[in-house]
């Protein structure tokens, strides 16, 4: 059989298989998979798909960001807040296998997806009234989009956060490049690039939560949020405090990652990332050990373009980063190593991608920089 038949063929299933996602994702289910509800003078969005870790599709995109700027500019309506359905998930990213099946085939999905997702994300990062983003349970990629950029983020001890992108061939998005270098010190990066997990209240030492409220506390929070007469983000924060200071679980325990904040800075420092490699294979430590074989199994282009991608956000606006990171998202779906990133991660799970390129040398600098370039006309416009 010619390479041009497979390929057609190859193309037809793809696109056959991504129109049953579609119908998926658009058929109407008996629950909403997000509900948008006013409860007195508060807008209350709760991600509505628990069996799946409430993962963000482009439905929901579509339902939140309208109501969002409605809530926004309509007097009735004080504080927002968002939060996940079910008990493991405030949303555990976004639906990331419908975009890989649109990329392989052409389809829109691939750049809508990633569009409005980043519009979403601008909208949170510039909203004018408080906006209470209730991290109880896993967050991790498009879930810390609707999260991190918020004026209140509490996570609880259930919260589980990591930007674990590097390993499906992406890079941590949805203005990763924004947050992740204004953390302390070498740190963003370290979780950047290894997608190190961050679990309870050292979500909040770290500098990604505001506060850390323990997870049976939160309906009396949501409780006394609500209530709040006309609240100012003055006095969201004091309700807050107030849950913080009641909930001493696991205060004792110091952040996992405390003895090794030095190391984490001298470490990663280097300006490239077989300098990082360079200075852990030297240091030897354990700790160095762990991250070199971490790093080991990252796809090398995702490693350079994420190292890139947090050196140039340090000196950006949130729009200017989310303008970078849509380029890069096209790039990657112009690539291969996101089709096979989630092929061993996600569908096969085989957990043993086969990289392309396969080393860090052979990933050029052009290579890189061609990730960055402009889209013309179809740049994101904020």
């Amino acid at each position: 059989m010619s390479l041009t038949v497979l390929t057609s063929a190859y193309r037809l299933r793809s696109l056959c298989r991504l129109q049953r996602i579609q119908a998926h994702m658009m058929s109407s289910h008996a629950e909403p998979e997000v509900l948008l509800e006013k409860v007195g003078r508060t807008g209350v969005i709760t991600m509505n798909r628990p069996k799946v870790l409430n993962a963000l599709n482009l439905t929901m995109i579509r339902q939140i960001y309208p109501q969002l700027k409605k809530w926004e500019s309509d007097n009735e309506t004080d504080i927002v807040i968002i939060k996940g359905a079910g008990d493991k998930a405030f949303c555990a990213g976004g639906d990331i296998r419908a975009v890989t099946e649109a990329g392989k085939v052409g389809d829109s999905l691939a750049q809508d997806f990633f569009r409005e997702e980043y519009i979403l994300n601008n909208a949170i990062g510039s909203y004018r009234k408080p906006y209470i983003a209730l991290i109880d349970g896993i967050t991790m990629g498009g879930g810390v989009g609707l999260s991190v950029h918020g004026r209140f983020r509490v996570a609880t001890e259930k919260t589980l956060f990591a930007m674990p992108e590097t390993a499906i061939g992406l890079f941590p998005d949805v203005g990763g490049g924004y947050f992740l270098p204004r953390l302390q010190g070498k740190l963003g990066l370290f979780l950047a690039l290894t997608g190190f997990r961050l679990k309870g209240r050292d979500v909040q030492r770290a500098g990604v939560a505001t506060h850390f409220v323990e997870s049976k506390k939160i309906p009396d929070l949501q409780k006394e949020l609500v209530d709040l007469k006309s609240p100012s983000a003055e006095d969201v924060s004091r309700v807050l405090d107030s849950y913080q200071s009641q909930s001493s679980l696991d205060a004792e325990k110091p952040f996992i990652l405390k003895k090794h904040v030095s190391d984490i800075d001298r470490l990663f420092s280097a300006s490239s990332v077989e300098g990082i490699v360079k200075n852990l294979k030297t240091d030897g430590s354990e700790f160095a050990k762990k991250q070199t074989e971490t790093l080991s199994k990252m796809s090398p282009t995702s490693l350079k373009i994420t190292l890139k991608q947090l050196q140039a956000g340090a000196a950006l606006s949130l729009q200017d980063v989310l303008v970078m990171e849509y380029r890069l998202s096209q790039a990657c779906m112009r690539g291969c190593d996101f089709y096979e990133g989630v092929r061993a991660v996600l569908v096969d799970k085989d957990q043993n991608p086969k990289w392309n390129p396969s080393t860090l040398e052979e990933v050029s600098d052009q290579m890189v920089e061609q990730c960055f370039s402009s889209l013309g006309e179809k740049d994101l416009t904020l």
